[in-house]
């Protein structure tokens, strides 16, 4: 059996195989947060497809942290039944799912312009050339309430029976404005040396951990280094990285921290259609997956199997991470242990991104424009 279809353990969470679909915003929550008929379909078409493990999309664990406007929400009990039809979905076919814990820190405001005043981060930073809407230093009584609010939705998730989930603290939002000395200028516990601006992360997994037990998987995206200079640098992230792995996160899908120019300084890189221009944070995580001892997860322009093979029987990674080939082919996975191993059709336009953040149910643009072209 080829190694990316081999059985593969997160903690006691056994998955099919390497297969991984990153979390992946779909606009298509209904606009209170609930699960819709259309992502009940989408899920299923994604376990159908063969991969081992899916992560939904930024699922917010707290009204403050809700970016867009058709966005799931766990911040209350009332959304548990249907996100448990989601999970049962998702099992009936064969695939596990994680839910994505997220808060979107001061990028709400730059999504939700009438709501800006709501929009909060570790602290206010003055000309900023990345970031001009407004927001406001959070108070220490905020980040607890943040904090508390994140072990609360693992709570609703395990009920709700997801098998795992997975804290995102990459691209810019919330976690990444901690953690980045670019953004967090606070002079108390929550800023400063590393340490403390990983002690969000620390007190969050703390919080998740005693609502959902010893047992459970919980996952982390990280970003490890910012888009741009001055912000977060590798050897900070890679420090950070080992000291979530030895606080117990149970796996670590490596990403970027806060975003620069798009979209060449973000973590969603365009006109990826080159070998070599795949697989763009494989040095950080190789470096990273040197350096703890829990599974890591390889994301960012990954297209080529052979390259994917390479990579775990290399010990670079343990799981591959897609997102954007399972928009065009969700069914891809399953062509590739058939025998077809085609590159990904993706050709990274971003169309995809772009339709989806003015509100449009996630889809391939580029294969629309070509169905419409055939007819």
């Amino acid at each position: 059996m080829n190694i990316l279809f081999e059985p593969a353990k997160i903690k006691n969470m056994e998955l099919r195989n390497r297969f991984v679909r990153s979390a992946t915003y779909d606009a298509c929550a209904q606009s209170s947060g609930q699960v819709s008929d259309a992502q009940i379909k989408l899920f299923a078409d994604l376990a159908s497809g063969g991969g081992g493990l899916i992560v939904t999309g930024i699922t917010y664990v707290h009204r403050s942290g809700q970016n867009l406007p058709f966005q799931n929400s766990i911040a209350g009990d009332d959304f548990i039944p249907g996100l448990k039809r989601l999970t049962a979905a998702v099992h009936d076919r064969g695939a596990k799912i994680a839910v994505q814990l997220f808060h979107a820190g001061r990028e709400r405001a730059r999504f939700l312009e009438d709501k800006n005043k709501q929009a909060m981060a570790p602290s206010f930073v003055y000309d900023d050339p990345y970031f001009t809407a407004e927001y406001r230093t959070m108070t220490e009584e905020e980040i607890w309430n943040i904090v508390q609010a994140f072990g609360k939705a693992a709570r609703r998730a395990r009920e709700a029976d997801f098998d795992a989930v997975q804290v995102h603290g990459a691209h810019a939002f919330l976690f990444s404005q901690f953690l980045s000395p670019f953004t967090n200028h606070r002079n108390d516990d929550w800023g400063g040396a590393l340490e403390n601006r990983l002690h969000f992360h620390h007190e969050v997994y703390r919080n998740i951990r005693e609502n959902v037990g010893d047992d459970y998987p919980i996952l982390i995206k990280i970003g490890v280094q910012d888009g741009f200079a001055r912000g977060l640098e590798l050897g900070e992230g890679k420090v950070a990285a080992r000291l979530l792995a030895q606080w117990g996160f149970d796996a670590l899908e490596i990403s970027q921290g806060l975003r620069g120019k798009p979209y060449a300084e973000t973590e969603y890189r365009t006109k990826i259609n080159r070998l070599n221009q795949e697989a763009y944070f494989r040095q950080w995580c190789t470096e990273i997956k040197n350096a703890v001892s829990v599974p890591v997860m390889m994301v960012g322009g990954l297209r080529t199997f052979e390259l994917m093979e390479e990579i775990i029987q290399n010990k670079e990674a343990d799981f591959i991470s897609l997102c954007r080939p399972f928009i065009r082919e969700p069914g891809i996975v399953n062509h590739w242990k058939r025998g077809d191993r085609h590159r990904a059709k993706c050709i990274s336009c971003n169309k995809c991104l772009e339709a989806a953040r003015e509100g449009e149910a996630l889809h391939c643009v580029q294969q629309k424009f070509e169905d419409k072209r055939q007819t």
